[in-house]
């Protein structure tokens, strides 16, 4: 061979690169069916109408104690956290007259709606 001639070199595309890979080990969240998306959104919609009947149920409370569960109602992300401070706000509005007795109520519900199982239970304890 001389040195001019050399041996032909094969060029070649590099592979496409694959951002959204199929793999199981991607650590991406596969886009599911469409049940599974319907019943996110179904998901997401209770704890939002949840949240906003625990900000009515906060709104009217006075002092710091009103203050520090208005905060804690904002900062809500999951219903979790709502059910954990279900305590605190059925403390919180004790009082006997009847807007506190009907928000007590209609709270009531709407934890049941959100947390079926807990038809027993209440922050205090059994119902009668």
């Amino acid at each position: 061979m001389s040195a001019l001639a050399q041996p032909a070199v094969e060029h070649r595309a590099p592979p496409p690169r694959q951002y959204l890979s199929a793999a199981p080990d991607s650590g991406l969240p596969e886009p599911g069916l469409p049940q599974d998306r319907h019943a996110r959104i179904a998901a997401r919609r209770s704890f939002v109408g949840l949240k906003q009947r625990f900000m009515q149920a906060v709104a009217l409370l006075d002092g710091m104690r009103g203050d520090w569960l208005r905060h804690q109602v904002r900062q809500a992300h999951e219903p979790i956290d709502l059910w954990m401070l279900r305590g605190a706000v059925f403390a919180a509005l004790e009082t006997l007259d009847a807007h506190s007795r009907r928000t007590r109520d209609d709270l009531d519900r709407a934890l049941d709606s959100v947390f079926p199982d807990s038809g027993m239970l209440q922050t205090w304890g059994l119902r009668s």
